[in-house]
Order: structure tokens, then C-alpha cells, then sequence
């Protein structure tokens, strides 16, 4: 992020402690924000030298806010949201079930004056404008886990799993479950750097409305989504992302050449819907679709399958899975068989725990491609990065760089993963990326891919064991997420 983001950042963070004190949330606050930033930057497309149509009817529009104080600007901003809300299209969702959360009008006034108005943001870069909202909801998260974590992904694992997925410009690209577009803005991003100047208008068009598609259930996460593939540059009709619906429920008919997505944390699954009120009402039942292999209520399973269904005859998918989907019975075991027999799985990538905003995540980055129908099973080799075995991260104190995938991505070898090489061997027991024949899963215990060889140092060796501080933060965390466990199981037992 260069300097001029980072202050830009750092002075809205000053103003969310601000806010903070008012009482309201860390994503509240960046919410709010997309609301002040939108309305700003459609102001500034009407001027020179854009001089475009009006997005925003006037008396809804930025300079009405400027001219109020006080009282009147709190009402006036709860109406601007409001019959924003009714519009269209991609401003529609924006300010879909918007909420006037700032009850200061002082505190409101310094917003818009003293944080948005300074700035002129469409002169900024796409990737300035969205450096800062980046910023924005990294913070968030870090401040927040239980808010933003449950659907925030590093984003140095992102950029390295669309580095080795490579989406071209005619490819179209979806995310089941996007929460705030991580995936979808990475791989427009890649696009955009990779090949701008070669793209004909046709493509020019393709990367600005129709590469990138996602879903979201809950609409205020969806908005932050919209906002932040807005302010790269992106701004389809209809919305790229679709708000408050139930990606599980029913294929959507629609076939993509790339999957890339990290399906929400926890296994329960049960079908969701939004209510008129804008709150998630949960029918605790199985999805019955006769697209997929299995019926369970496991989520994770479940969009498994719904992701095999979105890809097109030779579409790639990259899906981050915990450890669960890898080893459990019953359903797992009859989606990992088909999947491995219909599909070709190629690539495991084991994670290290510390790295997500929820704690205790055991997750893995599964990458197959789909195929065409035949007798014999399209999976020949499982090839298995193990990036988890003695490798400690936290994220404050060391974080996940990208980097620190930067052999994971030299061994997938995306220009010819058919020419791969193995640095484990007999003689390199150290090797973290080692090759698998599909007769050797099939004699696994339940087709088990929870698969490691790398021996725990810390097990053998207390001189190996990590800093005290990171072998404390790995308890709390592993304690943590045996807690929520348990609190879910409470939480149904009740019921």
C-alpha cells in the first residue's frame, strides 16, 4: 500500500474510534463509509472531466449533504438511504436495507466535511480507492473477528491461489459464498494487470461487467462486496454480486470456467433465507438436489457439490475446505469418491492454523478441474503441498506473507502442472510437496486425503518448539475452536 493510501486509511481508522465511542461497530463504521464514499464519487463523475448524467438524483446527491447541519442532516441521510434503497440496479444494492447508524450529527458533520470531501477519489487509482477500503476491512477484522473475520480470507493467500489459477480474459469467474469479493477482486485485478493493454473493446467490456460474478446471503456483507468491486473499477448491470440469496438452495443454471471461493467456517448447514425485515431466518433441513451426489447437512460438503455443478466441461475450481471434508465418513467419503472419479483432482494445499481471523481453523485449498463423462476416473495424482507441519504463524506478530507461498506456487508450476517434480523423496524426507497415485488414495481408510508425512519437530525436540508467545496463541486458538464446537453442539441441543 503506498504512503498516500496508508494515511488516507490511518485517518479513517482515527475517525472509527471516534465512532467507536458512539457506540457503533468497526464494520458498522466501514459501512457507513461505503454509503459517504459512493455518494462522493458519483458527485465527482458529474464534473469536469467526466461531466457524465447524474447516478444520483440531485436532491439525494453529495452537495445535499454539504448544505446541512445538525438535526436536518441526520433526517436528510436517513432519506437519502432510504430512497436510495428503491433504486435499480448496482446503486440499488449498495444502499439495499441501508441504516443511518451514526447518531451524532457533529460526529456525522466531520464525516463528510473533514474524512470524504477533502479528497477528490475519482482522481485516485482503482487500486488506491482500493488499498484504503482494503485497509478498512483488514482493520475491521483484526478489531473484530466474530464480525468480519467469518468471512475475510488472507489476502496473501488469495493473490497466490489466482497466481497459480491465472484467469484469462475471456474467462468468467464465480464465488458462491464472496462476502466481501476478495477472490473475485483478485482475479479481476490479475486480468486487468496481466493483460490491459491487449484487450480489445469486447474483452475491455467482458472485465468490467461480465468476468466476475458472486453470491452472498447476507446483505450488509454483500454491500461491502459491491463497494469494493465498484471502487475497482467494476460496475456491471445487473450487480455482479447477488444479496440475500441462498447460493445452496438451487442451481442457478448458469456455468462457469473458474470457481474460486472459501466457503463459510462450521458444518451445519441448513437452508437460509432473508426476511422482508432484512435477518436471516434458518430452516434446519437437508438441500435435496437432484444435482448432487449426497444429501447431508454439512455445509462444507454441500458446497462442494454446488461448486461442481457451476463448472463449465474444463472449468477450474480453487476451494478452501476444512480439515473435516478431507477425512469424514458417510457423505464425505461418498463426495470425495465421486469427486475423484468425475473430476480431475490434482492439488492439496495444506494450510497452517493462525492465519484466519477465526481461531483454531484447520483449512486446505483443494484445486480440481471438471470433465467430461467416461468410464475411468479422471483423478491420476494427488499432488500435496504441506505448508502446515512446523511452520507457525499468528497475525499480529507473523503473519502469512505471500511469500511464504512462494514454492508453493514454483512447485504447482501453473504454465504445465503436467511438469511437476517432487522435492520429497526417500533421501529429501524434509520435501513439503510430494505425489500421490489414485490406486494408493483408494486404499486409504474411507478415501481419506487428510494426508501428512513431515515429522512435528516440536514433538521430538523441545530445543524446536516455537517462541513461547506463538505456542501460547496456537493453544488459545486450539482452545478456542473447541469451544465453539461445544457451543454449537449446546446451541442444538436446545432447540
Amino acid at each position: 500500500m503506498s504512503n498516500a493510501s496508508q494515511q488516507i486509511v490511518n485517518k479513517a481508522w482515527n475517525f472509527a474510534h471516534v465512532l467507536r465511542d458512539d457506540g457503533l461497530s468497526y464494520m458498522a463504521y466501514t459501512e457507513q463509509i461505503t454509503f459517504l464514499l459512493f455518494l462522493k464519487m458519483a458527485d465527482e463523475q458529474t464534473k469536469p472531466p467526466y461531466n457524465r448524467p447524474p447516478l444520483v438524483p440531485p436532491k439525494l446527491g453529495w452537495p445535499s449533504l454539504l448544505a446541512k447541519d445538525g438535526d436536518d442532516l441526520e433526517v436528510h441521510y436517513r432519506h437519502v438511504l432510504e430512497e436510495l434503497g428503491k433504486k435499480p440496479d448496482m446503486l440499488g444494492e449498495i444502499f439495499k436495507k441501508a441504516r443511518q447508524d451514526i447518531q451524532n450529527p457533529a460526529t456525522l458533520k466531520r464525516l463528510i466535511v473533514d474524512l470524504i470531501e477533502p479528497e477528490q477519489w475519482m482522481s485516485l487509482e482503482a487500486d488506491v480507492k482500493g488499498d484504503i477500503y482494503e485497509g478498512l476491512l483488514a482493520k475491521s477484522a483484526a478489531e473484530s473477528p466474530k464480525g468480519a473475520g467469518q468471512y475475510f480470507t488472507p489476502r496473501e493467500l488469495i493473490k497466490a491461489i489466482v497466481d497459480v489459477m491465472q484467469p484469462k480474459p475471456d474467462d468468467t469467474v464465480a464465488d458462491p459464498a464472496c462476502g466481501t469479493g476478495g477472490f473475485l477482486l483478485a482475479a479481476h485485478d490479475y486480468v486487468s494487470r496481466r493483460y490491459g493493454s491487449k484487450l480489445d473493446p469486447a474483452q475491455k467490456k467482458h472485465l468490467r461487467e461480465d468476468l466476475v460474478q458472486g453470491w452472498e446471503l447476507v446483505p450488509a456483507t454483500a454491500r461491502l462486496g459491491i463497494m469494493n468491486l465498484y471502487l475497482h473499477g467494476i460496475n456491471a448491470d445487473p450487480c455482479p454480486i447477488r444479496s440475500g440469496l441462498d447460493s445452496l438452495a438451487a442451481d442457478p443454471g448458469d456455468r462457469f470456467s473458474m470457481v474460486l471461493t472459501n466457503p463459510p467456517f462450521g458444518k451445519k448447514s441448513s437452508i437460509s433465507i432473508v426476511n422482508e425485515e432484512g435477518d436471516l431466518e434458518k430452516d434446519d433441513t437437508a438441500y435435496e438436489r437432484q444435482d448432487f451426489w449426497t444429501t447431508t447437512k454439512n455445509k462444507q460438503l454441500n458446497f462442494l457439490q454446488h461448486i461442481k455443478t457451476l463448472l463449465k466441461i474444463n472449468g477450474r475450481a480453487a476451494v478452501v475446505v476444512p480439515d473435516n471434508v478431507l477425512f469424514e465418513g458417510g457423505a464425505g467419503e461418498t463426495v470425495r469418491r465421486n469427486l475423484l472419479k468425475q473430476f480431475e483432482v490434482h492439488t492439496l494445499l495444506r494450510l497452517p492454523t493462525g492465519i484466519f481471523y477465526a481461531q483454531g481453523v484447520k483449512a486446505n485449498v483443494l484445486f480440481f478441474d471438471a470433465k467430461p463423462a467416461q468410464e475411468a476416473a479422471w483423478t491420476r495424482k494427488l499432488w500435496v503441498y504441506d505448508l502446515r507441519t512446523n511452520m507457525h504463524f499468528t497475525l499480529k506478530t507473523n503473519s502469512l506473507k505471500r511469500t511464504d507461498l512462494d514454492e508453493f506456487v514454483e512447485c504447482y508450476n501453473p504454465k504445465n502442472r503436467h511438469e511437476r517434480m517432487e522435492t520429497w523423496s526417500e533421501k529429501i524426507p524434509e520435501g513439503r510437496w510430494r505425489c500421490f497415485d489414485y490406486d494408493e488414495l483408494l486404499k486409504r481408510d474411507k478415501l481419506n486425503l487428510d494426508i501428512f508425512w513431515l515429522k512435528d519437530k516440536s514433538l521430538e525436540d523441545s530445543e524446536n518448539l516455537p517462541e513461547p508467545d506463538v505456542l501460547a496463541q496456537e493453544i488459545a486458538d486450539d482452545l478456542q475452536a473447541a469451544l465453539d464446537q461445544f457451543a454449537s453442539i449446546a446451541a442444538e441441543l436446545k432447540r
